[in-house]
């Protein structure tokens, strides 16, 4: 998912600055716009099955393996991935049912709003959709955080084993430390669209960051926090340095 978004945006970038052009088709344009609003989408979701894993691993451990089957993480992913791909879908056909007569975007990439201002009908189905998408998996989203999270707590509060609890709370600390950091820069960027006095320069900057900095990070929090990915990647740099060099004579 982080690919997704990070490709829709970078790709373009570079493109713009290896051509020095920043012209963009109408058709590249939607594309870009249609990627970046499933990665946005599918991070929350996403994030909110993650929390749902760490529930049932924290406060059900003897249930786990029973519970979190190949089948039902397999039923999750699909849930995720194809209620993203219909709501988004859905918004983009009421996008590209629209007449557009303007052709100057102002912002460092495309998406809705900003392909609304170019639109010369009026949009207010389309504002009605992208608000009630935007509450729903914002609702769905931080109800589920907050209940798994909650329930996480109280099972660490009443657990005695220390170490238990240091690992149940460093694991949990990360996971809510990036689902906040996408809910805070999402929410704002949805926001700065309705708040006129929100400066545009600001604007573009927290909706690049969505782009750069959730992408960057995730690999660092959940591949080298994580004890076992660690220990692979050390053991493969070791062999790989230390690996003797075979001579042909």
């Amino acid at each position: 998912n982080d690919l997704i978004g990070s490709s829709a945006f970078f790709s373009q970038l570079i493109k713009e600055i290896l051509t020095n052009s920043q012209m963009i088709l109408f058709s590249t344009c939607v594309t870009q716009a249609f990627f970046i609003h499933l990665y946005a989408a599918c991070s929350v979701f996403i994030l909110s099955a993650m929390a749902y894993d760490r529930y049932v691993a924290i406060c059900k451990p003897l249930h786990y393996s029973t519970v979190m089957t190949k089948a039902h993480i397999l039923k999750i992913i699909t849930a995720v991935w194809s209620s993203c791909l219909v709501s988004i879908g859905v918004l983009f056909i009421l996008l590209l049912r629209l007449r557009f007569c303007r052709s100057e975007i102002t912002h460092p990439y495309c998406e809705n709003p900003t392909l609304l201002t170019l639109v010369c009908e009026d949009t207010t189905i389309n504002n009605i959709y992208g608000l009630f998408i935007s509450a729903l998996s914002q609702v769905v989203a931080n109800a589920t955080v907050f209940y798994t999270y909650l329930q996480i707590l109280l099972a660490c509060f009443r657990t005695k084993r220390s170490d238990t609890k240091a690992k149940a709370l460093q694991t949990c600390g990360t996971h809510l430390f990036v689902f906040l950091l996408m809910e805070c820069l999402g929410l704002f960027s949805i926001i700065s669209y309705r708040l006129k006095s929100i400066p545009p320069h600001l604007r573009r900057f927290i909706g690049v960051s969505t782009l750069i900095f959730p992408p960057t990070l995730n690999p660092i929090i959940y591949g080298l926090k994580t004890k076992e990915i660690r220990e692979k990647v050390m053991i493969t740099f070791k062999k790989k340095i230390f690996l003797p060099q075979c001579t042909v004579s």
